[in-house]
Parts: C-alpha cells; sequence; structure tokens
C-alpha cells in the first residue's frame, strides 16, 4: 500500500475551512466570512479572489424554497458547484439537471447560459468554487449586507434597476438573460 504523507500544515477541522494561498495558510472559521444577501439567496465568501490574487474565490450558498439566480452566463471563468445538502435544479442550454446532496456540477468556460433553482420546500446548500475569481467581486457589488444565515426577501427591480444590474454584470463578465430563457 502506497502511504500519503500531508505536509505539516495541512489541517482539516469541521467547522473551519483552511487553504493555503501565496504560502500562507487563511483560515475562515464558522461564522466568518463576508454574508451577502443575493436574489433572496444567503451567499457567504469564504475566500475571495482578493485573497487568492484573483486564482478563484469559494463562496457558501444557502438557497431558499424557490431561489436561484436567473439565467446568466460568464464565459472568462468557470464554477463549480458541491450540493451539500438540499437538492438543486440546474439549467442549461437543451438540459436540466437535479443535483441532490453529494453531487457536483461544473459550469465550464466558454459561456454556457445556466441557471439554478431550489424546486423543494427544504433549503438547499452549495459551496461554490469559481475558476479564476469574479463571481464574488460582483456579488460584493450588487449584494446586501446580512448576517450569515439571514434571508432577504428577492428584490423587486424597477426597469432602471435592470438596466443598472445589468450593466454591473457586464462589467464583471456576466451576462444575465431573461428569466424564461432557458424554458
Amino acid at each position: 500500500m502506497l502511504a500519503v504523507k500531508r505536509p505539516a500544515t495541512f489541517q482539516l477541522k469541521t467547522d473551519t475551512l483552511i487553504m493555503a494561498t501565496d504560502n500562507k495558510i487563511t483560515t475562515i472559521d464558522n461564522g466568518q466570512g463576508q454574508s451577502l444577501s443575493i436574489v433572496g439567496d444567503s451567499y457567504r465568501i469564504l475566500i475571495s479572489g482578493e485573497q487568492t490574487g484573483g486564482s478563484y474565490a469559494v463562496i457558501d450558498m444557502l438557497v431558499p424554497p424557490g431561489g436561484g439566480p436567473g439565467p446568466h452566463a460568464h464565459k472568462h471563468f468557470q464554477e463549480m458547484f458541491y450540493v451539500v445538502d438540499g437538492e438543486i435544479e440546474f439549467k442549461m442550454e437543451g438540459a436540466k439537471h437535479l443535483a441532490k446532496k453529494g453531487s457536483f456540477v461544473n459550469i465550464p468556460l466558454g459561456g454556457a447560459v445556466h441557471c439554478f433553482k431550489n424546486t423543494t420546500d427544504k433549503l438547499a446548500h452549495l459551496l461554490c468554487t469559481v475558476v479564476p475569481a469574479g463571481l464574488d467581486s460582483f456579488f460584493q457589488e450588487i449584494g446586501k449586507p446580512i448576517k450569515i444565515g439571514t434571508f432577504l426577501p428577492p428584490p423587486i427591480l424597477s426597469i432602471e434597476e435592470l438596466v443598472k444590474l445589468k450593466a454591473v454584470a457586464e462589467k464583471h463578465g456576466q451576462v444575465l438573460y431573461p428569466p424564461d430563457f432557458l424554458d
């Protein structure tokens, strides 16, 4: 049997995320990280692009029943989701997939239009990694700061607010589509 020795700096705790960046270890304890309300969901930025030199970001997402973003695309970064708990319906051009606890979903580079929605009556919990970073800064610009695990109702946006949101999205490499685009 081949034994794998872990570096002395590697540590794993159930209530702490530990990651190495630029030869430094960054720890984010349970209850830490910037928490934002995005489209009625509760997103906590565990590690931002600012902390990783733009190489990646990790976002802890709590998606209530009926929650999730509308159709969007981003061709310059890859987005990966791990379903920690619950179920999420992912829609992509020409495809639909129900991702359950333990599922992994990869949205590749190239700009595939996609969205996800919690179609159940229970909270869903996702871990999202973005390579390179960028989605985190978009969320920081559009999100409303909240306490971790807090949920605000999804905003109802005026035409002027939608135009502004679209411009901010484009500034961050996002393209937003109408809610029924993937139906």
